[in-house]
């Protein structure tokens, strides 16, 4: 009998809408192995995967009766989409839903770093503070100092609203055009001027290493640097060479290029404030995400087309 085949542990109650359906679930929170993925696709009739499981043209091979794959998540580089695509299997993701809750995410990391809360609370914890002294943990002021977006989506503006609160000035580039105000057509010009620069692009040929150590270069030795897109648009090495030389004045990360592994000189550098990938991590946006996935994955079972669908010209099936 088919079943779907859950790679992850969700949210109580998240997959109630398939309990007519039979399930085959990875109850914990440790990924499938690749190995182990190839062996539990086969029979599968749907597939729900988090980040971090990589579904390659093998996995998607090996998955020859499956008619759905859904993950919870906005990002969806860690599926091959062309060759799902090819097999004529739909691809559903959750966008929307995690917006403000990474939109919060990002602009705490804003605030961590550039007030250096990191390196404070790791020297209290350890005993290492002797008391307050005047030039201590000096950062930078976020009233007036100018935030640089890169990628002014639903995200990109969420952060903007929120750098509007505290003061900042406000600027972004975009791959095209927004029409807005403060709006930059060359990302180099933007981050030399800027103090705050905070990324919102999705993980692209393009955008690979997009802040790489000629960009780094570009930008103030006084600014922070904010990641809570995709590990692999930031050079993680060229970041912490930077943040070691003093080239720029700190960094808030989120997302990392081998996750979970994160490169040792970033680990070790100063002024990093590092993160596990908790962007969307709270109890409402991860129960809507999963919501999400599972509906689509209902819809398409019973033949109606899913609503958010990434490679639209393959769905078959009827309905609206």
């Amino acid at each position: 009998m088919a079943y779907t085949l859950v790679t992850r542990r969700l949210l109580p109650g998240s997959l109630d809408p398939l309990s007519h359906y039979e399930l085959k679930v990875n109850d914990s929170d440790r990924p499938l192995s690749h190995d182990q993925l190839l062996e539990q696709v086969q029979g599968a009739n749907a597939l729900i995967c988090l980040p971090g499981d990589l579904v390659d043209a093998e996995v998607i091979e090996a998955g020859t009766t499956l008619s759905v794959i859904a993950t919870v998540s906005v990002g969806f580089d860690h599926i091959d989409l062309s060759a799902a695509s090819r097999s004529g299997i739909p691809v559903c993701h959750t966008p929307d839903v995690l917006d403000e809750a990474t939109a919060d995410l990002a602009f705490g990391l804003i605030i961590a770093a550039a007030r250096r809360m990191g390196e404070a609370e790791r020297d209290l914890r350890s005993l290492s503070w002797q008391g307050w002294a005047v030039d201590q943990y000096l950062g930078l002021e976020l009233n007036g100092a100018t935030l640089g977006i890169v990628g002014f989506g639903r995200i990109g503006k969420a952060v903007a609203r929120r750098a509007l609160g505290f003061g900042m000035q406000v600027i972004h580039h975009s791959r095209h055009p927004s029409g807005e105000a403060g709006y930059f057509p060359d990302l180099d010009q933007m981050l030399s001027i800027s103090d705050v620069v905070s990324l919102h692009v999705p993980l692209t040929e393009e955008t690979r290493h997009l802040i790489d150590a000629r960009r780094l270069a570009l930008m103030k030795d006084t600014a922070v640097l904010v990641n809570t897109s995709r590990g692999a648009v930031v050079d993680e090495e060229a970041l912490a060479d930077a943040l070691t030389e003093g080239r720029i004045f700190a960094a808030g990360i989120d997302v990392y290029e081998q996750e979970p592994s994160v490169h040792p000189k970033l680990l070790s550098a100063p002024r990093a404030v590092l993160l596990p990938h908790i962007g969307s991590a709270t109890t409402a946006t991860r129960t809507a995400m999963a919501s999400r996935a599972v509906a689509d994955v209902k819809a398409v079972l019973e033949g109606r087309r899913p609503i958010y669908l990434l490679n639209p010209e393959v769905f078959a099936g009827g309905g609206s």
